[in-house]
């Protein structure tokens, strides 16, 4: 579980995309940060992340102010678009969670 408080936009959130423990090849790829907040229908967050290292399936997504406006618990996945245009999303059994608090001001 990633945590960062209400109206924080540091630091990134980062992930490394695998497969049973071997990283995804992210050349030629786009990838897409989806972050929906629990018991809601529709993605708060569907944007471009930053791939930081193709080779290794390293992934970043750099916070905007109203991504983190609102505190609460929130599912989180990356999509990949391959060059051949074909789509994954990870993680594939589940999500992982941010956990945006309320701050004291």
């Amino acid at each position: 579980m990633f945590h960062i408080k209400r109206n924080d936009t540091s630091p990134s959130i980062s992930c490394s995309i695998d497969i049973g423990g071997t990283a995804v090849d992210l050349t030629g790829t786009d990838v897409k940060f989806i972050m929906r907040k629990e018991g809601a229908s529709a993605a708060t967050v569907a944007a471009a992340a930053v791939v930081v290292s193709a080779l290794g399936g390293i992934v970043r997504y750099d916070w905007q102010a109203a991504d983190t406006a609102i505190a609460g618990l929130y599912a989180v996945e990356w999509e990949v678009t391959f060059s051949g245009g074909t789509k994954r999303t990870f993680p594939q059994d589940g999500y992982l969670y941010v956990n945006v608090l309320s701050d004291l001001a």
